[in-house]
C-alpha cells in the first residue's frame, strides 16, 4: 500500500491556474471591502460561460435574501437565455423584481472582481431601471 496515491495523475482542478489564483484573490480583496447589512444587501453577481447567477446577501446573519438567475423556474423560455448583454438585461431586472417583493432598495454591487463593462454594466443599468439604488 503506498500512501501518495499510487502514481494516480492529477485533475485539471488539483491545482489552481495563475489565472484562477489572482481571480480567487482579486475576490476577497473586494469581499474585505464591501459588506452588506439588512437594509443595504450585497447584491452578487456572478457569470459563468453559461449563466449569470444574482444574490442578495445579508452578511451580518450570512443569510440569501433573494436570488434570480438565468436557471431559475420563475424565467420563462430559460433555455434561450446565456451569459450574454441581452439576458444581463433581463435577469438584472428580474433581479430587482425579486429584491422589491422582498422588501430591498438600496443594495452594494458586488462584481465579484469581473470589469464594470459589457454584460456587468449591461445587468447593473437594468437593475437600476426596475428601481433599485446602489
Amino acid at each position: 500500500m503506498c500512501k501518495d496515491g499510487c502514481g494516480q495523475i492529477r485533475g485539471p482542478k488539483a491545482m489552481p491556474t495563475l489565472k484562477e489564483k489572482h481571480a480567487q484573490l482579486r475576490r476577497w480583496r473586494i469581499r474585505k471591502k464591501v459588506q452588506g447589512t439588512k437594509e443595504r444587501p450585497r447584491m452578487s453577481v456572478r457569470f459563468t460561460n453559461e449563466n449569470i447567477y444574482i444574490q442578495f446577501i445579508d452578511d451580518a446573519a450570512g443569510v440569501t435574501l433573494a436570488s434570480a438567475s438565468t436557471m431559475a423556474k420563475a424565467v420563462s423560455d430559460r433555455n434561450k437565455l446565456g451569459a450574454n448583454v441581452t439576458s444581463a438585461k433581463r435577469i438584472g431586472a428580474l433581479a430587482a423584481e425579486a429584491a422589491k417583493s422582498k422588501g430591498i432598495s438600496a443594495v452594494v454591487f458586488d462584481r465579484s472582481g469581473a470589469r464594470f463593462h459589457g454584460k456587468v454594466k449591461a445587468l447593473a443599468d437594468a437593475a437600476r431601471e426596475g428601481g433599485l439604488k446602489f
